[in-house]
């Protein structure tokens, strides 16, 4: 009903904000892990939203982008998770550490999520793992890499690749699937690189996560 919200940010509260438009004042919830991206108070951002109706209330909840908000109802599909529960997930993975979590199947960084248990997480794995795959991950860091690079070249698929390669090895070597995609994501992808060296890349990054 309601697909996305804009205005100034005029409120910023421990799990929503308040955004107003059109003179009134919209409180949103917003996953924890989002609260780095907002833009400072007063100036402009724009929120997918999903809306929920109940018996005893309705409520917003908003994202930075649809593929975050497609995410969100994706959660919402799971038998035995709520809205709460999946923004409980969404705060404490990231949308990509979330993929990288279903992809690789690390139920628990999943279930590191307030109120999702071990067995919640499992399921999280199996409905979602058909859904999500590594390279709907890896094409969106490649594609943002990609745009500072010379026109005509087509760096996408290799890049892709080799992120790929680089976050399966983090996991191998016993890095969480959100250590592993928050490291390969602070990687400046350049044209040429190869694996090994997003990889390398990589480590250096973990000693600050």
């Amino acid at each position: 009903m309601i697909a996305y919200v804009k205005g100034p940010l005029i409120q910023i509260e421990e799990d929503r904000v308040v955004v107003e438009t059109g003179g009134i004042g919209l409180e949103i919830r917003i996953p924890f892990s989002l609260f780095g991206q907002l833009p400072p108070m007063g100036e402009e951002v724009r929120l997918h939203t999903y809306f929920q109706v109940r018996e005893d209330g309705m409520s917003l909840y908003g994202f930075l982008s649809r593929q975050d908000k497609t995410m969100f109802k994706q959660l919402l599909g799971v038998n035995g998770v709520g809205p709460k529960g999946a923004l409980g997930i969404l705060s404490v993975l990231d949308p990509d550490g979330l993929r990288v979590a279903v992809v690789s199947g690390d139920a628990k960084a999943i279930a590191k999520a307030p109120g999702i248990g071990l067995k919640t997480a499992q399921r999280v794995i199996l409905d979602l793992k058909d859904k999500i795959s590594m390279d709907e991950v890896t094409e969106s860091w490649a594609a943002s890499a990609g745009k500072g690079m010379p026109q005509g070249s087509d760096p996408g698929a290799h890049l892709a690749g080799a992120a790929r390669e680089a976050v399966l090895a983090l996991t191998a070597l016993g890095y969480s699937s959100s250590e592993a995609a928050r490291a390969v994501k602070m990687v400046e992808l350049t044209e040429g690189m190869t694996a090994e060296d997003v990889l390398k890349a990589s480590l250096k990054h973990l000693s600050f996560l």
